[in-house]
């Protein structure tokens, strides 16, 4: 009676392995996307994530920003009835330690 409207979602690492699928809300925010995958991270992976700041999110060949929440970044792909929606996970690499 909500309204509320759910989506499947599955993140696809750069190794070929997922994290989900899960259901979100489509109010939620690509942000709390990242901390959900940082919260999921695979322990026995190298190099995983910190911050959000580290990772970007990518459907429909665009990358989505933290301020936008799912349903303002859906495209017409994600409106297949009952399919799980695949989202590519990049991460930064690491930055230079030094100053130049």
């Amino acid at each position: 009676m909500s309204g509320e409207e759910y989506l499947e979602l599955k993140f696809r690492l750069q190794d070929g392995t997922d994290i989900g699928p899960r259901r979100y809300l489509s109010a939620t925010t690509v942000a709390t996307l990242k901390e959900s995958i940082l919260a999921q991270w695979p322990k026995e992976k190298e190099n995983g994530p910190k911050t959000i700041n580290d990772v970007k999110l990518i459907n429909s060949g665009k990358i989505l920003e933290n301020s936008k929440t799912l349903g303002e970044c859906r495209g017409p792909i994600c409106d297949l009835p009952g399919g799980v929606i695949t989202i590519h996970v990049v991460l930064r690499p690491p930055s230079a330690e030094k100053g130049n």
